[in-house]
């Protein structure tokens, strides 16, 4: 089982970058079509199991983020496979978008903050 601080290290910093160069370029997602859709949820599911296959850990304190986001991510991409259209549609309500980046770059900080400075 991969240490959970080095996962964190991996996708906290990945999960900032993302979700901020995203929020940058938000003019993209509605230009998008269901097929570039589908394929960032192949990569993102392809990611997530990845995560879990290497740290399925289910216990008390943040490592549990670690896995909580891998299985996220997971669940993430099956919805872009299953449901491109709706994405699409989805990605255009700023009311539903803007909280939903806001959550995730504040999961990606903590497990970077837990990765590179936490002791334990």
């Amino acid at each position: 089982m991969i240490d959970s601080k080095q996962i964190a290290k991996l996708i906290g910093p990945t999960i900032i970058a993302v979700t901020v160069s995203e929020t940058v370029n938000i003019h993209i997602w509605a230009a998008n079509t269901a097929a570039g859709i589908h394929l960032n949820g192949a990569l993102l599911f392809l990611g997530g199991l990845a995560i879990i296959r290497s740290h399925n850990l289910w216990v008390r304190g943040w490592p549990v983020l670690v896995t909580l986001t891998g299985w996220a991510i997971i669940l993430l991409g099956l919805f872009r496979m299953f449901a491109p259209a709706m994405q699409l549609e989805a990605a255009n309500n700023a009311t539903v978008v803007i909280p939903e980046i806001m959550f995730v770059l504040v999961i990606g900080i903590v497990l970077t903050f837990k990765g590179y400075m936490s002791k334990t």
